[in-house]
């Protein structure tokens, strides 16, 4: 089986290297010359644990192979993946212009049955407007060849993609022929043997699925905010009642932290995306709304807490911020809470020494010298009057206590994450302040 995976970003680079682990002839498509001749070269333009490696070693053994364009393997591609951005407008309406790019370049140079496959993320419905398209195409050239569409939605957590798409708990599938479905079965088998847990659906629902289950993990993440910060004024331990509502297998334990808010590629997006898909249909979404104001609000949870203790003139003030990206293991800083607080710090007049472990090019790429950048975590934190810890990263998770005392100018410490205990401030000068705390 061969396939084409058109888009060579996150979610496209990620499935075309796993496929081709897997023993599949992959092709990855992109328009930009630049971005496919470094990853010929071995050279990733994203930060994931493991990619580096599958992507050499299955290029290296010649099932991986990268190019700009699809009618040079058109003739021999069984299925081709849309993998391109659905970035958000200025309404929060899906942008589907490149998904469109790619289905009309798809109706222009099949010449036998290829079923066409979106893996990107596209509001319900998107589907039929990819098949018009298709059809257009082929009208305009005066043929008729056999094609289906399908969706195939991913999953992926930066971070752990490689091992989410090579070990999934599930795949979805929304087609509407037997013959999708049996290609679709064939490319994934080799990734479920134990388990194949490939639910198939109607084309509908299976992009229906990726914004519900995006936006139900979002909407955990502000619930557990939002009673964090209900928590801090009625002085209750929202770390306990994490625990007390997480045992409850009704519940479970999962995206149920608090924290300084969510960001990245898909929960904004999405939640977005889908409160905007609702009401072209008048249907208003308020729960969305409402995550969707109160992750907004959290972002500055640890800028309102650093002006309470200093007040709202930060003049002369030095900020510390461990973490930039806006989880670990990445150096995606989309809609990261770092950003936002970065903007009100140095707004209120104080300064920013940042520090994170992968994503200080892409800071620079972002806001340039705004920030002064540090080569370690203790370096940022010298002479700062605060320590906002923003992302999670490991080897912030058992800092010396002692050498900060002895660095910072003031000793106080704003938790972003909830990382540390409290206890562990026991007999020093630090100032510890978390959220929900």
């Amino acid at each position: 089986m061969k396939i084409a995976v058109v888009g060579s970003g996150y979610v496209g680079l990620v499935s075309g290297a796993c496929f081709s682990e897997m023993g599949v002839e992959v092709v990855c498509i992109d328009t930009d010359p630049e971005k496919i001749d470094k990853l010929r070269r071995g050279v990733i333009p994203i930060y994931e644990p493991g990619l580096e490696a599958i992507v050499r070693k299955n290029t290296a053994a010649g099932r991986l192979s990268f190019g700009t364009d699809l009618a040079a393997c058109a003739d021999e591609t069984d299925i081709v993946f849309i993998a391109v951005g659905t970035p958000p407008g200025p309404d929060g309406e899906a942008d589907l212009q490149y998904v469109e790019q790619v289905a009309r370049t798809f109706g222009s140079v099949i010449t036998h049955y290829t079923l066409l496959v979106t893996k990107s993320t596209v509001p319900v419905g998107t589907s039929r407007r990819i098949r018009d398209i298709v059809d257009e195409e082929l009208a305009r050239r005066g043929v008729e060849v056999p094609f289906d569409v399908a969706s195939n939605p991913e999953f992926l957590k930066e971070g752990s993609a490689i091992k989410d798409f090579m070990s999934p708990d599930r795949v979805v599938v929304g087609a509407d022929s037997e013959r999708a479905r049996e290609a679709m079965r064939r490319l994934y088998r080799p990734f479920l043997l134990n388990n194949f847990r490939v639910i198939f659906m109607d084309i509908a629902s299976a992009e229906m699925t990726k914004y519900a289950a995006n936006c139900m993990l979002a909407t955990r993440i502000s619930f557990m905010n939002d009673i964090a910060n209900l928590c801090e004024i009625v002085g209750a331990d929202v770390n306990m009642v994490r625990k007390g509502i997480g045992s409850d297998a009704r519940i479970g334990n999962k995206f149920l932290y608090p924290g300084c808010g969510y960001g990245g590629s898909c929960f904004p997006k999405d939640v977005k995306a889908l409160i905007r898909t609702a009401a072209a249909h008048g249907y208003p979404m308020r729960v969305l709304e409402a995550v969707e104001a109160v992750n907004d609000r959290q972002k500055r949870v640890l800028f309102d807490k650093l002006t309470a203790h200093f007040g709202p003139d930060l003049s002369g003030r030095r900020i510390a911020l461990w973490g930039l990206s806006f989880k670990p293991e990445t150096d995606d800083m989309r809609e990261a809470a770092s950003l936002v607080l970065i903007d009100l710090i140095t707004a209120a007049g104080g300064t920013v020494t940042v520090y994170d472990p992968v994503a200080a090019d892409e800071c620079r790429r972002l806001i340039g010298d705004k920030v002064r950048y540090a080569a370690d975590m203790y370096e940022a934190a010298v002479d700062a009057d605060a320590l906002l810890l923003v992302t999670e990263w490991k080897e912030f998770r058992i800092p010396s206590w002692p050498v900060l005392e002895k660095i910072m100018r003031t000793p106080v410490v704003f938790d972003g994450r909830n990382i540390y205990d409290k206890r562990e401030f026991e007999g020093t000068s630090v100032v510890y302040r978390c959220i929900g705390g």
